[in-house]
């Protein structure tokens, strides 16, 4: 028997399925918030996925990433890498055809010995 009714998948779980494939990507070190994401969870008292934001249709995704990188990858590689597992992580969850998934790279994560010494430096 075919299902009858509709079937509608919200924002927020297409957003954490891309923000959980997009973290498990080697070379991102992490998502990135900004300054808008987080006025907006001020205001509205709602939790927005950090660094994902998506428009979801009935039958089609797209999703907007803003990643921060390890420092040494190769950025290029790690976001196209980072695309095609956003895109089958929720099109293989979902059945959604994900039609874009735009990237952001805002920054540039530094290896923790690295960063302590040019902290330690700056002190100096």
């Amino acid at each position: 028997m075919d299902g009858a009714g509709t079937i509608r998948i919200s924002d927020d779980v297409v957003a954490t399925i891309a923000g959980l494939a997009a973290t498990e990507t080697p070379g991102i070190a992490a998502m990135s918030g900004g300054i808008s994401e987080g006025l907006a969870r001020r205001l509205s008292g709602k939790q927005v996925n950090k660094g994902v934001s998506v428009e979801v249709g009935e039958t089609e995704a797209a999703i907007d990433l803003r990643v921060i990188v390890n420092y040494g990858a190769k950025i290029h590689e790690v976001c196209k890498d980072l695309q095609v597992n956003v895109r089958d992580a929720v099109s293989n969850m979902t059945g959604l055809k994900v039609v874009e998934v735009n990237v952001k790279v805002e920054g540039v994560a530094f290896p923790e010995e690295q960063t302590t010494e040019v902290a330690k430096a700056r002190v100096k």
